[in-house]
């Protein structure tokens, strides 16, 4: 039996470890997934430990996305570009990192239609998962992009073609595709949105990386605006079909993951 697992601080209920054991079910592949929580004053042994025990392949969540790049063998051109790896996956006796966001996220804008070429793009928040969103919208040529944080104090490693603002400046602002990568809004604390209608209004597309709940308060207000909206439950599935692919280094079909995702939106939302 194959081992694999979830690293992170705090862990608390993840979904992490229900997507795989469908993936592994679906695949009949004999592995085990599990929750990996780890202190911080650990984290510099994670590398070690993971080569130690055989484990063949991890997800990296908050706060360990960029700590775990010092421990690393070979670090993929996407995740060199974000700054951050979420797969790690042994081999040979190194360890090799990836970021599988970055996928996770393109995958749920294909299957909800939304165009980012040639588009305005506003992403609100610099944290955890924003900056994989960041590199596939500038790698996939959107025309402008804005980045909306608290305060406009220079962000580490935010790349010079996105345009730093705060939530102030975003009011002027009218574009394409507002995608929020903040907690605002995500369980236990509903009924909040990082932004009001008098933003959402100017936007076509909302799109919220929170998957819990499906709709928050954010898309609630899109689609009470009649914009077209999405939640991150299809990203997160996405992205752990990513790394399940680097891991047993195989292509696996789309319908897997619409499967999947169907599943978990009847079973867990």
């Amino acid at each position: 039996m194959e081992f694999y697992g979830l690293l992170g601080e705090k862990l608390g209920h993840s979904l992490s470890p229900v997507i795989h054991k469908k993936v592994f079910e679906k695949l009949n592949i004999e592995a085990a997934y599990k929750l990996l929580p780890i202190p911080k004053d650990e984290i510099h042994k994670v590398g070690e430990c993971i080569k130690l025990l055989g484990i063949k392949g991890v997800n990296v969540t908050i706060p360990y996305k960029q700590e775990i790049m010092k421990q690393l063998s070979y670090i993929s051109d996407e995740a060199k570009k974000i700054g951050a790896v979420n797969t790690v996956l042994l081999k040979g006796g190194e360890l090799y990192g990836y970021n599988s966001d970055y996928f996770g996220f393109g995958k749920m804008l294909e299957i909800n239609n939304i165009e980012v070429k040639g588009k305005v793009a506003v992403v609100l928040g610099y944290g955890g998962a924003a900056k994989a969103i960041i590199t596939y919208l500038l790698d996939k040529e959107v025309s402008k992009l804005y980045v909306v944080s608290r305060n406009k104090s220079p962000k580490e490693g935010l790349d010079s073609r996105a345009i730093l603002i705060d939530y102030e400046d975003l009011k002027e602002i009218k574009g394409d595709v507002l995608v929020n990568t903040t907690p605002v809004g995500m369980y236990p604390n509903v009924g909040k949105s990082p932004v009001g209608e008098e933003v959402v209004n100017n936007f076509s597309s909302l799109v919220d990386i929170i998957y819990n709940p499906k709709e928050t308060e954010f898309l609630r207000l899109g689609n009470l605006l009649g914009k077209k909206t999405c939640g991150g439950l299809y990203m997160l599935v996405g992205q752990a079909i990513k790394s399940e692919e680097i891991w047993q280094d195989i292509t696996i079909d789309e319908k897997v993951l619409n499967e999947i995702y169907e599943e978990l939106n009847k079973e867990f939302i």
